[in-house]
């Protein structure tokens, strides 16, 4: 017998089975929830289905514990907020398919019937909320079993599965990624595996915000080298990213090879989840946002997608970039750039903003061998402060981004390379107390200098305030408008400026 008890507390359950039963149709509690509370974490987002109208089931409830519902007829479910969690209420139905789409064909059916139609028998488990049998566990696949295992595996035949909705192909490999730890590894069954692999053209119906969304959950897993490895041996990484596979395999010339860049690339993925994990448990990652003009910032406490991404993609010019030297072996040289100008269309490809998001992951695919830079080098103040300059409140994550890039299989470079990479962080540290660039504003406005000299808008300005910029971020001078002031007009007399007179006699900013 499966011990549920204790899982249905929250009071949501007894008004949901108290209704249900005055209105003469059954209820279940179904999915993520019951699988999430066997695996010792329980959600806050609870779907119910009903064998008759989920719909009128949830207005009644909403009534009951006056809550606004939100309705969506054309899907045939409802949904509402009660005490912290999220329910949402849906008919039991069965579906069948169209060969050219992976919208279904639905009608009322039973709990039975619904619990056919899941993507994964451990998704496919239900706990009754009758009366007579409240709490009991309704498992006619085995889910329980494949949760104890470790198993992921359809509830039909997977042909059957995958070829009706061929975005469960890349949830049964982001449900392996999710719930694996390094206590109890989740896999696919073989037969799925080859299923997926037999079913790959079928993504070609999906829309790629669809299959965009399952890869941002797989992202902020643990470790999502475990999904991108998957997605590669059953070929759905052509489907997927496609970018990604042109990293893949080795050259040798003159008995010299390079790094395997895919490999690489997935183990800097797992590098950042790893830190990044590290960090906000320590409460050193912060996030930087605008609130009434006002710049301030907020400690991190969840995985940032964006980062990951930028993990992802950060060597992605790399193929662009490969040439053999037979001085210096093989180079990727301006790769960063390469790969950054890549950036907007894999996005745009990808239907993800094109916003801040976008720009973000652009930054930091740009800058990531920077730091490295400066860790292989003399660690001048000046390479600090436009390295500050240029990364701006990104720093940070820059950083956690590099530091996950050192990888080698020799364990003396690797250690050697993060001793030095300290030092470079611990300079930063140290740069932006001294002369505060992170957030750097040029002293020297363009309403100063026109009004200063007389001037109207002209390259003259932009050029005059270019050198104050530089003289900074090369500590020619402090970061002060004194010291900027004084400056500029000693490069404004060398271009024959000279501050215009005011009605009074006296020169304008004198």
């Amino acid at each position: 017998m499966t011990i549920t008890q204790g899982f249905l507390d929250h009071r949501i359950f007894s008004i949901i089975s108290d209704i249900a039963a005055r209105k003469g149709v059954r209820a279940f509690v179904i999915g993520g929830y019951v699988r999430d509370c066997f695996l010792g974490c329980p959600s806050k987002d609870i779907d119910i289905v009903v064998e008759g109208s989920g719909i009128e089931l949830a207005e009644a409830v909403g009534e009951a514990v006056r809550s606004n519902v939100s309705v969506f007829r054309n899907f045939g479910t409802a949904m509402l907020r009660y005490k912290g969690i999220e329910v949402e209420f849906v008919g039991a139905r069965k579906e069948s398919y169209r060969r050219d789409s992976r919208k279904p064909i639905v009608e009322n059916g039973t709990l039975e019937d619904d619990q056919k139609r899941r993507d994964f028998t451990i998704n496919a488990m239900a706990f009754s909320l009758q009366k007579e049998d409240f709490g009991a566990l309704i498992d006619p696949f085995g889910g329980i079993r494949d949760l104890a295992a470790g198993i992921i595996r359809t509830p039909l035949d997977p042909d059957t599965t995958y070829s009706d909705d061929p975005l469960r192909m890349v949830r049964a490999i982001r449900f392996a990624t999710r719930l694996s730890t390094p206590e109890h590894e989740f896999r696919i069954v073989p037969e799925s595996l080859e299923s997926i692999a037999r079913n790959r053209e079928r993504m070609t119906i999906l829309s790629k915000e669809r299959i965009t969304e399952e890869l941002n959950k797989m992202l902020v897993c643990s470790a999502p080298s475990k999904g991108f490895r998957l997605m590669d041996d059953t070929g759905l990484l052509e489907y997927v990213l496609p970018q990604l596979i042109r990293l893949k395999g080795t050259e040798t010339v003159d008995g010299k090879g390079h790094k395997e860049n895919f490999s690489h690339t997935l183990e800097v993925v797992d590098n950042v989840a790893r830190l990044e994990s590290m960090l906000i448990a320590k409460g050193e990652l912060h996030d930087h946002y605008i609130e009434d003009n006002v710049e301030t910032e907020k400690v991190r406490t969840a995985p940032y997608l964006w980062l990951r991404w930028a993990a992802l993609l950060h060597d992605i010019g790399k193929p662009a970039t490969k040439k053999y030297d037979p001085h210096a072996g093989w180079t990727f040289h301006g790769h960063e750039t390469v790969g950054a100008r890549m950036i907007p269309k894999i996005f745009q490809s990808m239907k993800m903003p094109l916003n801040e998001k976008m720009k973000y992951v652009q930054k930091l695919v740009g800058l990531h061998l920077r730091p490295i830079a400066l860790v292989t080098e003399e660690v001048t103040d000046s390479a600090v402060r436009r390295l500050l300059f240029d990364a701006g409140n990104d720093i940070d994550d820059l950083m956690v981004l590099c530091k996950a890039d050192i990888t080698s299989k020799n364990p003396r470079k690797v250690e050697m390379l993060k001793h030095n990479f300290d030092i470079v962080r611990q300079k930063l540290v140290e740069v932006e107390a001294k002369d505060a660039i992170r957030n750097f504003r040029n002293p020297i406005t363009g309403e100063y200098v026109m009004e200063l000299f007389g001037l109207p808008p002209c390259s003259t300005i932009g050029i005059l305030k270019e050198q104050v910029k530089n003289a900074i971020l090369d500590g020619v001078i402090e970061n002060s408008f004194e010291a900027a002031d004084i400056f500029m007009k000693e490069k404004a007399a060398e271009m024959g400026l000279h501050p215009a007179e005011t009605p009074d006699g006296s020169g304008a900013g004198q």
